[in-house]
């Protein structure tokens, strides 16, 4: 019996998994998979969320404009130019869809953001991965695999799952060296947590060219992921293209509420980043003296790899968490299989991986003495 055929391309796609969640489990879990601020969301973006359930009959605004507003103040930019979206998933995903047909090409790094390719094969388009140098984006790579095809290049700065990024001056010469008419994608979803020098999220990128974007998320710092609230900072002409495409009300009511709360209220923000600077370094540090090797990261979590040689896998470890109520990260799906990404969760939450990961790594050291 015939039936309805997606468009080629389509069943070519690896369907996106997100971190486990121990989703009907009754006992008390640790859930450092996603990436989540363990502070929550600003009690005033939650305040701002209530205010609006009277009114949930009523379309949004469909510009978000308060929205936009406030993401300009704080963050100095041009109204005119921020969309929003949902999560800037959906945003990443209009781009490919504006930009993207059938015969193009999307360039990504290795070890970037699974949404990308998902993004560029639902358009008909060819996913073209460049390699990275140490768990880094590599210019050079990249520019190695632009081609007559080549329509857009996404670039996580910082990137997930590896938490490392490249420098301004890097990401300026990328930018030289492409094509006019390839779209620069800088997804900047961890932006808030970098302190480097040589790091630029790429508003200022953005303001000065016609063919670079900028994405950001509410889903991260400002603790509002199960809201679904992203904003992209384009040139006039790709804000005009991903307005007329996105949907009409794309973004809820209580999502702008609620995200107008959060980003005004920089106080909170800060606090979620002074303590993610706590303890980025002391889970790196104590996850090193377990013989562990951590790629250094700028984000909210760590990237930990287990020794290829080794008693234990990062399967065998990540079982053995979630038999402690403990949730991680694997992230074979992105090319690491022996590795689990750890998102910096609550003081008590750090100390309790760190306990749990050294009673597992004790117990497989013990059995391999006794046999």
């Amino acid at each position: 019996m015939a039936t309805p055929r997606p468009i080629p391309g389509i069943l070519d796609i690896a369907p996106y998994v997100p971190g486990e969640s121990g989703a009907g489990e009754t006992r008390k879990l640790i859930k450092l998979s996603s990436n989540e601020t363990p502070l929550g969301p600003s009690p005033a973006a939650v305040a701002a969320f209530n205010d609006v359930a009277g009114t949930l009959a009523r379309y949004p605004d469909g510009s978000a404009t308060d929205l936009r507003q406030a993401i300009a103040e704080v963050h100095g930019l041009d109204a005119h130019r921020i969309v929003c979206g949902a999560g800037s998933d959906e945003l990443l995903s209009l781009l490919a869809q504006a930009y993207i047909g059938a015969a193009d090409e999307g360039v990504l790094t290795e070890h970037g953001f699974l949404v990308y390719p998902i993004a560029i094969l639902t358009n008909g388009g060819t996913p073209v991965v460049a390699p990275e140098r140490a768990l880094h984006a590599d210019v050079d790579a990249i520019l190695e695999r632009i081609t007559s095809k080549t329509r857009i290049v996404f670039l996580a700065n910082p990137n997930n799952p590896t938490g490392t990024y490249i420098p301004d001056s890097e990401v300026r010469r990328l930018r030289r060296e492409l094509r006019e008419d390839v779209l620069l994608v800088l997804d900047g979803a961890y932006a808030e947590y970098v302190h480097e020098a040589d790091y630029d999220a790429g508003a200022d990128l953005v303001a000065s060219a016609d063919n670079t974007v900028m994405t950001r998320t509410f889903s991260k710092i400002y603790g509002l992921a199960g809201l679904r609230l992203g904003w992209a900072y384009c040139p006039d002409n790709v804000a005009d293209v991903l307005n007329r495409i996105r949907g009409p009300f794309n973004v809820s009511a209580s999502a702008i509420a609620a995200g107008v709360a959060a980003v005004r209220d920089v106080a909170h923000t800060r606090r979620a980043i002074e303590h993610n600077d706590r303890w980025l370094p002391w889970l790196s540090d104590e996850l090193q003296k377990l013989g562990l090797t951590v790629t250094p990261s700028v984000a909210n979590f760590l990237l930990v790899h287990f020794p290829d040689a080794g008693a234990l896998t990062a399967a065998d470890v990540n079982d053995a968490l979630k038999q402690r109520g403990i949730y991680l990260r694997r992230v074979e799906s992105y090319g690491l299989p022996n590795a689990l990404r750890i998102t910096i969760g609550t003081g008590d939450e750090n100390q309790a991986v760190i306990a749990a990961m050294k009673e597992i790594l004790s117990a497989s050291d013990q059995g391999a003495a006794d046999e």
